[in-house]
């Protein structure tokens, strides 16, 4: 996966930010908070049609939203919770940046975005879930072609460059497509 190979090219600076952080006394916890306050400017812009720079505020609230668990790792202070915690949060988050594009869309009368919107809302809330549901029956399921990490470069890319709705097609087909690629992941598992 696209994010594993990011993660750990990113490993190096993501520690040193981890440690930074982690002297200044701010807990994972909190920073997951402020990760997900962060994405309420997000849904701000895209509501009100400010698709480039909700584009450039998606990517910076993304970026902040990776440091919590390095500042959890560099701090020694990774708990269960923070884990949940944040996984709770990354959910909210990406729920929340699409409610500003729904908005946008049901504002100006639009048919076909908001189903796409829809589609992929419950596509991500599937990818998320089938893991959890996977590895609550011990089974490990990174599996999947389209994880949050993409799903955050691929709006952050169709904000910037004006091809919203192109990227709304990807968005739900792949996220659906994605769920069913752990549904069948899990099934070979089970199997043997």
């Amino acid at each position: 996966m696209l994010s594993e190979k990011i993660r750990g090219w990113t490993q190096p600076l993501r520690g040193a930010l981890g440690r930074l952080i982690g002297r200044w006394g701010i807990s994972p916890n909190s920073l997951t908070i402020c990760g997900y306050l962060l994405h309420l400017p997000v849904l701000w812009a895209l509501a009100t049609g400010h698709f480039a720079i909700g584009g450039v505020l998606l990517a910076l609230a993304s970026a902040f939203d990776a440091l919590d668990g390095s500042v959890a790792r560099e701090m020694g202070r990774v708990t269960q919770f923070g884990a949940f915690l944040d996984s709770v949060l990354d959910r909210f988050s990406e729920a929340t940046v699409l409610l500003g594009l729904l908005l946008y869309y049901v504002q100006r009368g639009a048919h076909l975005e908001p189903v796409l919107i829809y589609l992929a809302v419950v596509g991500s809330t599937m990818v998320s879930y089938t893991r959890a549901r996977a590895e609550g029956l011990g089974v490990e399921c990174k599996e999947g072609l389209f994880t949050r990490f993409e799903r955050v470069v691929l709006l952050v890319v169709g904000l910037l460059i004006g091809q919203v709705q192109p990227a709304l097609w990807v968005l739900a087909l792949l996220t659906i497509f994605t769920a069913i690629q752990r549904v069948y992941y899990v099934w070979r598992k089970a199997a043997q």
